[in-house]
């Protein structure tokens, strides 16, 4: 498999983590490497710092991080995590998902600790792990609740195609007497159209459409490949409009951004440096692109995720098949996809409504 600049960067921000960390967390690391994608192995090692920062910072440990031994892993009690989960939530005002992120990440840890990793006498790290007793919290939104404030922060209906359109057309227009941002809207709009109209027409997530290469592309099936969470491969389809904004797109790519040869990138920058060469395009970059045109259009609340909860919802609407949409999504749980089922249920509303209508007029 081939490895890009952007999985190259988390990779080495990933090792730089590690250098602070306990030993046996980089055994864990290494042991999870074949299953986990790079950005989320860093991740996992963005938490654990967090947590070896608050066993020094709570006395429970004293000494550098690095050198927390696994006698303290071993020996944390219930209510030493419970504070530590306070601490998460109140301190750092993590909202309860992130909570329940963190919390995963560290079970995760202490399992192998306990049960897959071994010493040279065939032992486990740890005899007793803590984290068998943390339960995780138990989310307070229903699954209606969830979609009713999604509603109103995606794209519907016709919103669909007057994006697109903005991006394309409009939005240079309403900044046509600023010359900056006219032509920075010039130079970028066949390729930021393509990256739009790709997620609406394909719910690609944000880190799948960054790593995108030429070679992904499949031009005659409609197919991109992309790579998943838990790194697996998948052959996602797009519609035809993203496709036509794609080739539009290529027909600049080259010679508009002097894209050099070695370049695979699918989605590239504007020119940069004293050789103004170009490279791929970073998330944080098509986060801003689409955070600068959301809020021009009115719709500030639109972000890179909405847009594919706006493809989901489209596609549930379309095709009302829930494991169909669960692969195109590449969610590992039904329950997650079941979401965009209960999404401005048209039907449902109208059933409701006509209860209150006399039979001879229904």
């Amino acid at each position: 498999m081939a490895i890009n600049s952007q999985q190259q960067n988390h990779y080495i921000k990933m090792q730089q983590l590690l250098k602070d960390l306990p030993w046996y967390v980089g055994e864990f690391i290494d042991h999870r490497r074949r299953k986990l994608s790079s950005s989320s192995l860093m991740n996992y090692c963005h938490d654990f710092k967090i947590f070896f920062n608050w066993i020094i910072s709570e006395s429970i440990y004293q000494g550098n991080i690095k050198e927390v031994p696994l006698e303290i892993m071993e020996k944390l009690t219930v209510q030493q995590m419970e504070s530590f989960l306070g601490f998460l939530e109140y301190v750092l005002e993590n909202k309860e998902i992130t909570v329940n992120r963190k919390l995963s990440a560290l079970k995760s840890l202490f399992n192998y600790l306990q049960n897959i990793a071994e010493t040279p006498d065939l032992n486990p790290y740890i005899s007793r792990n803590v984290m068998t007793k943390i339960d995780f919290n138990v989310m307070k939104d229903s699954i209606e609740t969830t979609a009713n404030k999604m509603e109103g922060k995606i794209l519907m209906g016709d919103e669909y195609e007057a994006f697109r359109q903005f991006i394309s057309h409009d939005y240079g227009q309403i900044n046509k007497n600023n010359k900056k941002i006219f032509n920075f809207h010039i130079l970028n709009k066949e390729r930021d159209t393509a990256i739009i109209s790709l997620i609406l027409g394909s719910g690609l997530r944000l880190s799948e459409v960054v790593n995108l290469d030429l070679a992904d592309i499949d031009f005659n099936k409609f197919t991109a490949r992309a790579i998943r969470k838990g790194n697996k491969e998948q052959f996602v389809y797009f519609s035809k409009l993203a496709m036509d904004d794609l080739q539009e797109y290529l027909t600049v790519r080259t010679e508009r951004y002097k894209v050099e040869k070695g370049v695979k990138a699918l989605f590239v920058s504007a020119p940069m440096g004293p050789k103004g060469t170009s490279r791929r395009l970073s998330a944080r970059a098509i986060e801003k692109m689409v955070e600068k045109y959301a809020l021009a259009y009115g719709k500030p609340s639109l972000s890179v995720h909405k847009l594919r909860h706006s493809f989901a919802t489209r596609y549930h609407r379309e095709i009302n098949d829930v494991p169909k949409l669960r692969r195109q999504l590449g969610h590992s749980s039904i329950q997650t996809t079941m979401i965009y089922t209960h999404i401005k249920n048209d039907d449902l509303k109208n059933a409701v409504d006509n209860m209150d209508i006399p039979k001879t007029e229904i």
